[in-house]
């Protein structure tokens, strides 16, 4: 039995497209795999810590065994257990629409408390080395335009960049994508048309996922 990690990145539930299409993918997967367990975590509504001057001071810390404030323990240990559930996961589903052609601010935070030294990833002699490795991710991506590669509006798309960059930082080398665009710029019935669209790759990516 494996575990999936369904990060939810937008603050609009239902009506976000990209849970939508996320959502019909692991129904698609959850019948091919039905003892497979979904751990959803939302981002938006996430008792995430803050990475602020006192979890800063105890990253410089406690990882080197130097003396910390009770503070800073406590605040540690709530960033460890944010990158304990995510390393336990196998499978990985994130769900998340474009901010100024970028990720949400949430997305980011939880980025910045997954990306620690010893944790996900680790200096050796040949520089970075990912730590969580052998493990795939969907990356479900709405965008309002469109930015489809070889195009001009491509060189706009920081989202998928910045995503699949940092997650092969941490290790991942299975990156898989599943788009939804335009959801806003050429109205609701091109939105509808490529949300449905992404609907049925879903059905098709969830059979070898």
């Amino acid at each position: 039995m494996a575990t999936v990690l369904y990060l939810q990145a937008s603050p609009r539930g239902e009506r976000s497209k990209s849970i939508q299409a996320a959502d019909a993918f692991l129904k698609a997967y959850k019948a091919g795999h039905p003892d497979d367990r979904i751990d959803t975590l939302n981002l938006f509504e996430a008792d995430l810590p803050e990475f602020d001057g006192t979890a800063t001071a105890a990253k410089f810390k406690i990882p080197n065994n130097q003396p910390a404030t009770p503070e800073e323990r406590k605040v540690w240990q709530e960033v460890e257990a944010v990158i304990e559930r995510f390393k336990a996961a196998n499978k990985y589903v994130l769900a998340s629409p474009m901010w100024n052609f970028s990720i949400p601010y949430r997305l980011k935070q939880y980025i910045d408390i997954l990306v620690q030294p010893g944790y996900t990833f680790t200096i050796g002699d040949n520089g970075y080395e990912g730590l969580v490795t052998g493990k795939p991710l969907l990356g479900v991506y709405a965008r309002g335009g469109a930015f489809p590669p070889g195009t001009p509006g491509e060189a706009y798309d920081l989202q998928i960049r910045y995503v699949e960059q940092i997650f092969r930082f941490m290790g991942f080398t299975t990156l898989h994508r599943l788009i939804v665009e335009p959801t806003l710029q050429e109205g609701e019935e091109v939105a509808k048309k490529a949300l449905a669209a992404a609907v049925k790759q879903a059905d098709t990516q969830a059979k070898t996922f």
